[in-house]
């Protein structure tokens, strides 16, 4: 089929693109920069523009929806414009093109309240509780593409949990970043348990979302590796990988989230433009458990994951090995 993948330039929404291409569809991609991928149709604009996406959705049978503003911080009018007012936008226009089937590339934050998650599924989306502008505008997205679902605009939404790997800038280029500088604190060290998704699993769940409409459109379903490992061990592993090292030092959760709480508020206020150094929603993360029950995701995909953590850990290292190599 013609699929459009939204948000292509991305790690995640590129390494979606190139699996439907070795699956053999007519690929589209849509975002405000050059995909990078080969073999697409490479479409730029804003998702806030009507002309732009009505040329990227002509002759689409599926849309697996990935753009959106992804930070811990920012204006909350520019997570709504474009989280949730581009959402709705993408989803009238694809009706109006005839569009059958739409993936929502959803996160696990949207029903993260800050406490715990321990062998749950995909709870409800609830935005009055989720921590920050991104989860709040993702969960009001996420009910906005769900009450869309129809017989014949059969719309899913997916939540890859922490997704990772060789030249990711969200998660793994911050955690070097800052173990680099000795700024990466362990939180009642590090012993939260915590499950993510390498991404080549996430993007092949999403796409066999696409390939399983039948079975879940009208769901929201968690995506992660399920193999829960404490942080600590996980951000040690990224680091090795990555050649520095490891955060040695610990701060009690609940100190982290009230200095965190405190630094939004005064970065808010101030007008900065680059993330702060904790915020309360990251002391979260990185303090308390969250896992999730894979079970019902793997049996409606019919899907499991590929690629395990200490094989994705040897594929970061294999990356910044040769990386190193280069530059030198």
């Amino acid at each position: 089929m013609r699929v459009l993948v939204t948000g292509a330039s991305g790690l995640l929404g590129g390494d979606v693109a190139r699996q439907l291409l070795r699956q053999g569809h007519n690929v589209a991609t849509f975002q405000r920069r050059p995909s990078g991928v080969d073999g697409v149709e490479d479409f730029r604009g804003s998702i806030n523009d009507d002309a732009a996406l009505r040329r990227a959705l002509a002759g689409a049978e599926g849309i697996i929806h990935l753009a959106a503003k992804v930070s811990i911080t920012g204006r909350a009018e520019e997570f709504d414009a474009v989280n949730v007012e581009g959402t709705r936008r993408l989803l009238h226009l694809a009706r109006q093109a005839g569009v059958r089937d739409v993936v929502f590339v959803s996160s696990p934050s949207v029903a993260h309240s800050g406490t715990a998650i321990m062998g749950l599924g995909a709870e409800q989306a609830d935005p009055r509780h989720a921590r920050g502008n991104y989860a709040r505008t993702k969960a009001e997205a996420e009910l906005l593409a769900l009450a869309a679902d129809r017989p014949d605009f059969r719309v899913a939404a997916v939540r890859p949990h922490i997704v990772w790997g060789p030249g990711d800038t969200q998660l793994v280029e911050r955690v070097l970043a800052r173990a680099s500088r000795s700024r990466l604190p362990l939180l009642d060290s590090g012993a939260a348990l915590i499950d993510t998704t390498y991404v080549d699993n996430a993007a092949s769940a999403i796409v066999a979302a696409l390939h399983r409409m039948e079975q879940v459109h009208g769901k929201a379903l968690v995506v992660s590796n399920g193999e829960p490992r404490p942080i600590g061990e996980l951000l040690a592993g990224i680091c090795a990988a990555g050649g520095v090292a490891p955060p040695s030092w610990s701060v009690p959760g609940g100190l982290a989230r009230t200095v965190g709480a405190a630094v939004e508020r005064v970065w808010t206020w101030a007008g900065q433009e680059e993330e702060p150094p904790m915020t309360r929603f990251l002391a979260e993360q990185l303090s308390t458990a969250h896992w999730f029950d894979q079970r019902l995701t793997r049996e409606l995909l019919n899907w499991t994951p590929a690629v395990s953590i200490d094989e994705g850990l040897a594929r970061l290292a294999e990356h910044y090995g040769s990386r190193t190599s280069r530059t030198r």
